[in-house]
């Protein structure tokens, strides 16, 4: 809900991308996707550096440029911004990546698809085409929690195409951001079952409890990071069903998705980086604030550039920390 009706609005244009790399998930996701792409007041977003913002898991993009009452949804934010002269010209993009699992981190994965080559191969080029926007050196990616996750894993793998992000309470440690809650999962399917009878009973509900929604984003990472082809939906978890017990080797092959475990063998990665934001609530209720010290003490030690904080509040409702990280982003890529 815009706060000043005098601020001069952006406008958002909504264009669809018909994917071919998602062709192949095995969610039955559809492969038209929906993109908003923000740009500003007096401009057709040629030669403005570009940021696309990932939602965190149950969110998409749609909903972060949708109206919100009471409170500013990220185009007016951006319209506000621009105005004050706090922030410098930009497009910003809003991709709906939301997927039958409740939600995405934006890797490829052979069950849930091949989101992060969408992004690169297909989503980013469509808007630079279209609005002139971004390109090398100028094309920066930023979210929360699951979108703060793709944001550090995607500079890490990808510093040749990004050249800035911005990591609000994202997921890392995964010791810490994913085993404490094994136990929920495994509650879920002691009481349908099956995940298959699960997740068609959280489909059936128009109000999903806390609970349920907890236990579907554990299963969602067993299908992103350790898909198994036989599996209903590729889901499998890195514990014994019965007796929560951890299996290493299939543990193993969660943490090589782990920004923090594969630190070391991208320094030089996050070195060519512009611009690296990594902020956390002090008492963020999933604990993502152990991780996000452990990796500001990781890039320091490195001589990796950053900006890191930590600020009084927890994981939820935290957009007014974009206005601390989307000015520092844009002027990275100015």
């Amino acid at each position: 809900m815009r706060r000043d009706h005098s601020t001069p609005a952006g406008e958002v244009h909504r264009i669809f991308i018909e994917s071919e790399v998602l062709k192949s998930n095995r969610l039955g996701d559809p492969t038209r996707r929906a993109v908003d792409v923000y740009v500003p007041h007096g401009h057709d977003g040629r030669d403005l550096p570009m940021l696309v913002d990932l939602a965190g898991f149950t969110g998409s993009g749609l909903k972060r440029s949708a109206w919100n009452g009471f409170a500013e949804n990220m185009p007016e934010r951006l319209d506000r911004l621009i105005a004050s002269g706090e922030l410098k010209p930009c497009v910003m993009v809003f991709p709906d990546c939301f997927t039958r699992l409740g939600g995405n981190q934006y890797i490829n994965s052979e069950a849930v698809g091949r989101w992060g080559d969408y992004l690169i191969e297909e989503m980013v080029p469509a808007v630079e085409k279209q609005f002139g926007c971004g390109g090398d050196g100028k094309r920066g990616v930023l979210g929360k929690s699951s979108g703060g996750y793709a944001a550090m894993y995607h500079g890490m793998k990808h510093a040749d195409f990004w050249s800035a992000i911005g990591v609000h309470s994202g997921d890392m440690g995964f010791e810490v951001a994913y085993l404490p809650d094994m136990p929920i999962a495994l509650r879920a399917l002691a009481k349908h079952g099956t995940f298959e009878e699960f997740l068609n009973s959280v489909e059936a509900n128009h109000d999903p409890s806390h609970t349920d929604i907890h236990a579907l984003m554990i299963f969602a990472m067993g299908a992103t990071y350790d898909p198994d082809p036989n599996a209903f939906c590729g889901v499998t978890l890195p514990v014994d069903t019965h007796t929560c017990e951890l299996d290493r080797d299939a543990w193993a092959r969660w943490l090589k998705w782990d920004p923090l475990h594969i630190f070391d063998e991208h320094v030089d990665d996050l070195k060519k980086l512009k611009g690296i934001w990594i902020d956390c609530g002090d008492v963020d209720q999933f604990n993502f604030v152990y991780v996000a010290r452990r990796m500001e003490r990781k890039l320091k030690a490195a001589g990796v550039g950053h900006v890191y904080e930590e600020f009084p509040d927890n994981h939820f409702s935290i957009d007014y920390r974009y206005d601390k990280s989307v000015p520092y982003l844009v002027n990275c890529l100015t």
